[in-house]
């Protein structure tokens, strides 16, 4: 049943290591602290952990770095879900979190909370529950933590660095394992709810857990229910967002003039469409439609389209209809029964059934100057009508943000099922015990993502070319009566005007017809055959040489049904069906060696066989070197693996509607359809990586540890995609590898120019930095104190995919960017009854591109490589937050009341502007994924235990 054969237990490594401390890093322990922890321990179902390696000795000569986190810790902070305590690790960056994924309607992640260590991607993370894989809850396989048993959880056990010798594909930048109390006995649940200082965002959370033995204790049973609701934030109610920050394109630039290219201001706001339209063409440029089609003129202060400075910018703006926090209804059930035969044979059987509703706002839908009105739609003012008659005009173009359709919405909704069948016990073999075990895993994820209130193009160009019927027309209507043009020619085809014009002007009918919610149903199915065996080949003088062996077999595959309809001519969606499966069969072989007192040698190698890809040999060396009880040295070498996914190879597609500049119009805002496809093609990435630490744990300063370790990851072959305007750019300059991926003139979805982002085979993706961790613990009063210090200083990041530069993302604070510096700091002091918790969270200030040239006259020339900006400059952010439980007694039984508040301060996140195209129009004015969103959050709840 397990991915590794510990020698000892979690809780007992965890005491040995970490005095018992809420969350420290397992090598950064002071063996002076707690009593040394047991050589040997009867095997237990329950001893589960990882360490980077399927053998653990005692956990001080383990050679990778290791940080866990166990339920007091989690529990003290009072976190709203555990992904989101766990992205408080400065090590994980850029995660994927229902806020930062709620545009993602087409990629399928909306809603899910998966981990991101290094910032080398989430695919690039191995998460496991107790050892085990777990079935993805998208087509690309992430998993979402938020449907593990978040109350049974003992654990979260953190390997950063590479571990694909030991525990196979994907563990690219490290491993995170959920380690559940499969022993648990007795009765526990809790309540909390939690709200903002604003009183929005509530949100609701209860847990319920039952253990008990039978048989005399050889059998045990175990239950657990959870249920989530969050009521979200459909809009952006907070002043930062309310300042027209934009970044945009200088007004005053000209090639050569000195000035920057790209100006980041407030007051700014779009020149090219407003809520009720505006006439960007013509001699009739400006007229404005409001309130019921009332007629006005547009100010439109200081343009360069499509952006302007000033003028009647507060009105122009679309940031504010995103949902900050989406909707979440989450449920949850898990069972575990096992029994145990015989001394060395424990049978059990696990199954978990997770179901949610995530739904966010997408925003509105942007027309920029590119809708066509004929001069005599009868929707027009008759004053506007006159005019344009009088100056002989037919047609123009009007720019719009859509007031009169409904915000555009994602409504995700999934269905995971996981069944885990095994055996595990022990035995003699070379006069020492043998671990071993063996599992099937079956795990079945159902998705229907749907995205509501999305115009149909080809109805929506019907519906608004409305017109006064003539008399005896065929439709049979009186004259005068508003019909659709097309309808005169084609009186069956069912066109309902729709008014365009004005605010407030659209009629129910016009929108039932133009509207409709596209959708796909896919089903991700996994299944895993898994055994391992431990055990300790013979003795040296320094200790016994541990082997670990193993094989695992494992089948991914994806399926999907599209009604017709919703597969081609929508705004957002147009999703079409995949299909595809791979095999993966794996072995591998495992070596401890004590050479001898003080230094320990670990050694992997695995073989794994790919039905897409072919085989590909995985290894790993490392060694620990202790040469005083103070100072520990560790070092690993290793070659890592990810093979591509479902949906990297067999995505068939899925289409949105988006906005670019395109240099072959003078840099204009156009729209684009960008269309996202599979490539079967892809070869497996390859990473080389180093790692080299030490840990102090001085003996003059008992209860002191510090670790340091730097890391260096170089990945060939790396998997990804080219931006949709990095594609058109270099297809503009004569790249012809970018120019396959363009595709203009008329298509389906309503405009000029389609762009294709293939996942292909990058030329190189490294990464380097250095993790710190520090911790204190001193008894202060009646209680104990502990302090700990968690950094990580990101130093390389970047990206070379063998046309462009390569483009290095730390110190990057905008979306996509990794900054330089990410730490933890926390200070807890509990006795009896009572914990109280404060912890900070920093994020260092960086630059929006590394690649640009900040400046403010006399610029040097402007490149699509390095263009000119005039501030560069994004500020960092440190947040404060505190917990306080303390126990109390209700009716004879005693509970555990707790409070905590986020953002203690209420600190506003950093400024980010967003622009100059793309998704900028409808994304709030930061980055989702690094700042906090919400401002100060409360949450207040009550444990209990039987």
């Amino acid at each position: 049943m397990t991915r590794s054969m510990p020698i000892v237990s979690t809780t007992a490594l965890a005491t040995a290591l970490l005095w018992s401390a809420p969350a420290l890093a397992q090598d950064a322990a002071d063996a002076s602290a707690a009593p040394p922890a047991p050589a040997a321990e009867t095997y237990s179902d329950a001893a589960i952990t990882v360490t980077g390696s399927r053998i653990q000795r005692d956990g001080f000569r383990a050679p990778t770095p290791l940080t866990v986190l166990n339920a007091e810790d989690i529990e003290s902070s009072a976190p709203a879900n555990i992904a989101d305590y766990v992205n408080d690790i400065p090590s994980l960056v850029g995660s994927v979190t229902p806020a930062s994924s709620n545009l993602n309607i087409s990629a399928g992640t909306a809603g899910v909370n998966a981990l991101n260590l290094r910032a080398l991607g989430t695919a690039r993370t191995l998460v496991l529950l107790d050892g085990q894989r777990s079935v993805g809850s998208t087509m690309t396989g992430l998993v979402d933590v938020n449907t593990f048993p978040q109350g049974l959880i003992k654990s979260v056990e953190i390997v950063t660095g590479g571990a694909s010798a030991a525990y196979g594909s994907d563990a690219v930048s490290g491993v995170v394992n959920f380690i559940l109390d499969k022993d648990y006995t007795g009765i526990k649940g809790s309540a909390e709810y939690g709200i903002t200082t604003y009183g929005d965002a509530p949100n609701y959370r209860a847990t319920l857990t039952a253990g008990t033995a039978f048989a005399g204790g050889r059998g045990h049973l175990l239950l657990n229910g959870e249920i989530a609701i969050k009521d979200g934030l459909h809009s952006v109610p907070r002043d930062w967002n309310q300042q027209g920050w934009y970044m945009i394109r200088n007004p005053a630039y000209v090639a050569g003039n000195g000035a920057p290219e790209r100006l980041v201001v407030s007051g700014a706001g779009l020149s090219l469409a407003t809520p009720g339209g505006i006439i960007t063409d013509t001699a009739l440029r400006g007229t404005v439609f409001g309130r019921d089609g009332a007629v006005g003129q547009f100010d439109y202060g200081t343009v360069r389209n499509p952006w302007m400075i000033g003028g009647d910018w507060e009105s122009t703006q679309v940031n504010s209809f995103q949902s900050l926090d989406p909707a979440e209804n989450r449920k949850s059930l898990f069972g575990r029964l096992s029994f145990e035969v015989s001394d060395g044979l424990n049978l059990f059987v696990q199954a978990s059934y997770a179901k949610s509703k995530n739904r966010g706002n997408l925003g509105i839908q942007l027309n920029q100057g590119n809708v066509t009105i004929q001069s005599d739609n009868a929707f027009l003012p008759q004053s506007v009508r006159d005019e344009l008659a009088l100056r002989g005009i037919d047609e123009f173009k009007l720019g719009t943000t859509n007031a009169n359709l409904p915000v555009r919405k994602n409504d995700t909704r999934r269905e995971l099922q996981r069944y885990v069948v095994g055996a595990n016990g022990e035995f003699d073999l070379f006069g020492s015990s043998a671990r071993w075990d063996v599992y099937y895993q079956k795990g079945i994820s159902r998705t229907r993502e749907m995205a509501r209130d999305i115009s149909n193009n080809a109805r929506l160009a019907l519906a608004q070319d409305a017109v006064f019927a003539p008399a005896g027309n065929s439709l049979g209507v009186a004259e005068g009566t508003i019909v659709c043009r097309s309808s005169l020619t084609s009186p069956d085809n069912g066109c309902v005007p729709f008014n365009r014009i004005g605010i407030g002007t659209a009629s129910q009918e016009g929108l039932d017809y133009v509207l409709g919610n596209p959708f796909r149903n896919q089903k991700f199915q996994q299944d895993v055959f898994a055994a391992n065996l431990s055990f300790d080949a013979f003795e040296l003088p320094a200790g016994p040489v541990s082997v670990a062996i193993g094989g695992e077999h494992r089948r991914e595959k994806v399926s999907g049904d599209v009604a017709e309809e919703f597969q081609t001519g929508w705004f957002v969606g147009n999703f079409l069906p995949s299909f595809g499966s791979y095999n993966v069969s794996e072995a591998y072989l495992e070596l401890a060696v004590p050479v001898f007192d003080g230094l320990d040698l670990n050694g992997a190698v695995r073989a794994t066989d790919y039905s897409t890809s072919g085989y590909v040999t995985t290894w790993k060396a490392g060694l620990t070197w202790e040469p005083v009880p103070d100072i520990r040295f560790r070092a690993t070498r290793s070659r890592d693996i990810r093979a591509p996914n479902l949906g990297e190879l067999f995505t068939a597609g899925s289409t949105r509607i988006n906005v670019l500049l395109d240099p072959t119009q003078n840099n204009a805002s156009v729209q684009f359809a960008g269309t996202t496809r599979g490539n079967p093609l892809l070869d497996p990435e390859k990473a080389d990586q180093w790692g080299v630490g030490v840990v102090l744990r001085p003996r003059f300063i008992p209860g002191f540890a510090l670790s340091a370790d730097y890391y260096d990851i170089k990945i060939k072959n790396a998997i990804g995609t080219v931006p949709a305007q990095k594609i058109v750019d270099r297809c503009a300059q004569g790249v012809q590898a970018f120019c396959a991926a363009v595709v203009r003139g008329p298509n389906d979805f309503d405009n000029d120019l389609q762009v294709f982002e293939t996942p292909f085979n990058f030329a190189v993706q490294r990464a380097t930095g250095i993790d710190f961790e520090g911790s204190y613990r001193m008894p202060i009063g009646s209680g104990d104190l502990t302090l700990r210090a968690m950094a990580t200083r990101y130093i390389k990041n970047y990206f070379d995919n063998g046309i462009d530069d390569a483009t290095d993302t730390v110190g990057q604070n905008a979306p996509g960017g990794t900054p330089k510096w990410l730490y933890r700091v926390q200070a807890n002091w509990a006795t009896d009854g009572f914990n109280f918790n404060l912890t900070g969270r920093g994020i260092s200030s960086g630059v929006y591109d590394t690649s640009f040239v900040e400046c403010a006259s006399g610029c040097p020339a402007s490149t699509v490589t390095n263009p000119t900006i005039n501030d560069n400059h994004i500020a960092g952010a440190f947040y404060l937050d505190t917990s306080l439980t303390f126990d109390v007694e209700m009716a004879g039984k005693e509970l555990e009341l707790y409070l905590a508040v986020n953002n203690l301060l209420n600190k506003d996140p950093a400024i980010v502007a967003p622009g100059p195209a793309g998704s900028a129009y409808a994304t709030p004015a930061t980055n989702q994924s690094l700042y906090d969103l919400l401002g100060r959050t409360y949450r207040v709840g009550i444990r209990f235990k039987l």
